[in-house]
């Protein structure tokens, strides 16, 4: 049997893909090499599924730092306010929370994997699961199908990757479809771990003197060899066995990756923790200065627990090499100011992240210059489609990346349906 349109890959984007070929009158195959559809989605905000954010689209734009601008032609075609009346209208009531995310009111990611299911199979999509793609079809370079690992040839005029990138590669994303985009002439950017716990080799990060400690609202700054800022966050963090954690320090890994990249001479990139960023630093010695004053015979290291997390402390004074059983009267105006300093910039030396299979989004994939944004079409072989994580796109985490895999997939299942009724 000959289809109009091979979708590879059940995740987010796939799934998407599927129902904008089908609703525009494709006859569309879903193939996914794992046992069931929609992995990935179903582990995705916490477990919540984070649908889109209800931002405008040049917040969106702006939250997702790598290569965002390419999607504006996707979000003309389906934006994250059509996302959200997608869900509603196949009767998934949303709720927005904090920073524009948007949820099912249900707070399941199930509820959204199996609609999006359930309208795959009302629409007559043909599904194999079990079932993985060895290679493309491509006969006096036309684009003809698939090849599948068994050997089983399926023949269509049109195909989209949605094999997604390498991270979380329980859920079916090992980075298969890279090399059908190279055996199509397409060019694989460097890939990379984005959305990242961080590490360092940090003396009282490798002793876990504040293994467990939670940061809420504090400030991250990425800093170059040259002193100069690259970014920064703000929101909360954890530091762990190997390094630190939570929403503040994925927004920063990145940046973290890239320079490490950019370094010559440096092995290590620095990273400050604001832990009080509504004062400023003169407010901050003149606090502290008070303190010391009123309780001249009190342990330093028993003052500064009044104003931040005790177990930071040690770390602190270890920074700028205080005894630790040294007390107010003993510390001078410029050392209170030194301390002010490490409060308002606590210098962290961070070496590198965890491995891209255990980051939530993987940076770099197939090169952008090469697709076709307004139709998400292959510039190299006509009836080539890509859409979600394969592509060199990634943004933050809090429902941005999934907008692009929804907008993206939308736009290459609706175009590749388009193609497909032209070339009949």
């Amino acid at each position: 049997m000959k289809y109009d349109v091979i979708v590879i890959g059940g995740g987010p984007s796939g799934l998407m893909a599927s129902i904008a070929a089908s609703r525009n009158g494709a006859k569309v195959l879903l193939l996914d090499k794992g046992d069931k559809l929609g992995r990935k989605l179903a582990i995705s905000g916490g477990g919540r599924c984070n649908v889109t954010n209800n931002g405008d689209v040049d917040h969106i734009i702006q939250h997702i730092p790598g290569n965002g601008k390419f999607l504006y032609s996707a979000f003309h075609t389906f934006s994250n306010r059509d996302i959200i009346t997608f869900f509603e209208d196949l009767g998934i009531s949303l709720k927005e929370e904090d920073n524009g995310r948007m949820f099912p009111v249900s707070d399941e990611a199930k509820t959204v994997v199996d609609t999006l299911i359930a309208e795959v199979r009302r629409l007559g999509v043909k599904i194999k699961v079990h079932t993985p793609v060895q290679q493309l079809l491509i006969r006096e370079e036309r684009l003809q199908g698939v090849v599948l690992i068994n050997g089983e040839t399926i023949l269509a005029d049109n195909v989209i990757l949605a094999a997604g990138g390498k991270s979380v590669p329980h859920t079916g994303s090992t980075g298969d479809g890279y090399a059908w985009a190279e055996q199509a002439g397409h060019t694989i950017t460097t890939l990379y771990p984005t959305e990242v716990p961080i590490t360092s080799n940090e003396k009282f990060i490798q002793q876990k003197q504040c293994q467990g400690l939670s940061l809420r609202n504090v400030i991250l700054t990425v800093w170059n060899e040259k002193n100069k800022k690259i970014i920064s966050h703000q929101g909360d963090m954890i530091f762990t066995h190997f390094g630190i954690s939570g929403p503040a320090v994925l927004r920063c890994s990145q940046f973290v990756v890239k320079q490490l990249q950019k370094n010559k001479v440096n092995t290590t990139v620095t990273i400050t923790i604001d832990l009080l960023p509504e004062q400023k630093i003169q407010q901050i010695q003149q606090m502290l200065l008070s303190k010391g004053n009123e309780n001249p015979n009190k342990l330093l290291k028993n003052t500064l627990k009044s104003f931040i997390p005790e177990r930071i402390v040690p770390a602190i004074l270890d920074k700028l090499d205080i005894n630790h059983e040294r007390c107010n009267y003993d510390i001078s105006n410029i050392l209170w100011e030194k301390i002010a300093m490490q409060i308002k910039a606590f210098n962290i030396q961070v070496n590198g992240t965890l491995p891209i299979e255990k980051a939530f989004v993987t940076g770099g994939g197939v090169k952008l210059k090469e697709i076709d944004p307004k139709c998400m079409q292959s510039k190299l072989l006509q009836g080539l489609f890509f859409c979600g994580e394969i592509l060199d796109i990634h943004g933050y985490t809090g429902g941005y990346n999934i907008t692009a895999a929804f907008a993206t997939g939308f736009t290459a299942g609706k175009n590749a349906a388009l193609l497909g009724s032209n070339i009949g």
